[in-house]
């Protein structure tokens, strides 16, 4: 029995994938566990295993090509097989109806062959809509063909098989033509290069996807407001000094994040009433402190999380917030590496940003967004002196954090940054 390969939902959040790579060919053996194909989730690259033995018959969403959680994306099947079913694009594809077909359709991939069909085949490759054969295209690639009425026996494909995919048609509908095989010549009306044009629309990566719905959810939704301090980190630079010196025989060293984090997570434990979740009917309190940070990627941004952060050292957090982000930007975390944090920081410092307001990551109900450390004048003991300053702003949900509540908390977290010793009492 044919083995239906569905786009599974990888991450906790994941509502469609992207299919980055097909490890397996068409006509592949394959063998259940095996791993089919690397799927772009809304957060990371995950690997998709096989569900069942037998060759892989048909790819029906090529790569670069996006499908809904649920939709079958591939079959597996024994050789002789019938599965004719999935010819126009697969069970419960949205796409237009495959041209009319008569009995002189092509032999279906893995069915024996007459040696005269076979010897035609490898002589000169299927071109779509010559003769009687049937188009094979993917779903998606039907569906904006049929919706820009694009006849698809006027285009060649680049997928498994020649099987038209999604940028065959785009290419098609933006004038440039179909891939043409090598050797032909190139038609002398080409489309100007693509440097030459106003503008470019580039398609939304899962990642960006996932971002747009996630702050629509909450900017609109959570009344968010705003408390900002005023932090003198000359302690803090004097202790990251100090720390530094003893790290540097183990090749470690804590960056002033670190300490951000680690104080953070001291400061919720003494007011867990900030370190909480909104759920709609209730406001649960988490007892564990776990710090999701914000780390900036070439699609977008995620957030790592710190577990325990308030058990944890300071240069120990350094260390994991490291290989956390190192492993985030090649998009290999795990689910459970990038989701659970009871609340969030974005630092922008390092990029030179002064001051600024971050989004809260519902349903968590705060996020710290900091500044860089910079030397400012300032009046101490009546004198004007210049002192590395920081500014930390952080955004409340106020159905969970009154103004009092987060004045409170910023005002801990300020004095354990400006006396380190106090985040160990």
């Amino acid at each position: 029995m044919a083995t239906k390969v569905h786009m599974e939902a990888l991450s906790p959040t994941m509502e469609e994938g992207q299919v980055v790579k097909w490890l397996k060919a068409e006509g592949d053996s394959v063998t259940a566990g095996e791993i089919l194909a690397e799927i772009e989730t809304d957060k990371a690259t995950m690997e998709l295993v096989a569900r069942g033995d037998g060759l892989l018959r048909r790819i029906l969403v090529g790569e670069g090509e996006t499908a809904p959680v649920g939709d079958v994306i591939a079959v597996i099947a024994a050789a002789d097989e019938d599965i004719s079913e999935y010819d126009s694009g697969g069970a419960g594809a949205s796409a237009a109806p495959p041209p009319a077909q008569d009995a002189s359709e092509v032999t279906e991939v893995g069915a024996a062959a007459p040696a005269t069909k076979a010897a035609e085949t490898a002589a000169a490759p299927e071109v779509n809509g010559a003769g009687n054969g049937r188009i094979k295209a993917s779903p998606v690639a039907r569906r904006l063909a049929a919706e820009a009425g694009l006849d698809l026996a006027s285009v060649a494909g680049s997928g498994p098989g020649g099987r038209i995919v999604k940028k065959d048609v785009e290419v098609a509908l933006e004038g440039v033509g179909p891939a043409a095989p090598a050797g032909t010549p190139a038609p002398a009306t080409a489309a100007p290069p693509a440097s030459d044009a106003d503008y470019e629309d580039v398609p939304l990566t899962q990642m960006r996807k996932t971002i747009a719905r996630r702050l629509v959810e909450s900017i609109g939704p959570v009344p968010h407001f705003f408390l900002t301090v005023d932090v003198d980190m000359t302690r803090a630079l004097e202790a990251r000094k100090r720390i530094n010196a003893m790290l540097e025989a183990e090749g470690r060293k804590m960056s002033i994040n670190d300490l951000i984090i680690r104080a953070t997570a001291a400061a919720l434990r003494r007011h867990p009433d900030c370190n909480a979740h909104w759920m709609g009917d209730s406001v649960r309190r988490f007892n564990r402190v776990h710090i999701g940070v914000a780390v900036a990627i070439d699609d977008g941004l995620i957030t790592p999380v710190i577990r325990d952060a308030h058990l944890k050292g300071v240069a120990d957090i350094g260390v994991e917030i490291r290989e956390l982000a190192g492993r985030a930007r090649e998009k290999k975390l795990m689910p459970e590496e990038y989701t659970g944090a009871t609340f969030s920081i974005s630092n922008l410092g390092m990029l030179g940003i002064h001051e600024f307001t971050a989004v809260i990551n519902p349903p968590e109900a705060g996020i710290l967004a900091v500044g860089g450390v910079e030397d400012t004048p300032v009046v101490v003991d009546g004198e004007v002196q210049v002192r590395p300053r920081m500014r930390i702003t952080m955004s409340c949900d106020h159905r969970v954090i009154d103004g009092a509540l987060g004045a409170r908390f910023l005002a801990t977290l300020r004095g354990m940054l400006e006396e380190p010793a106090t985040i160990l009492l």
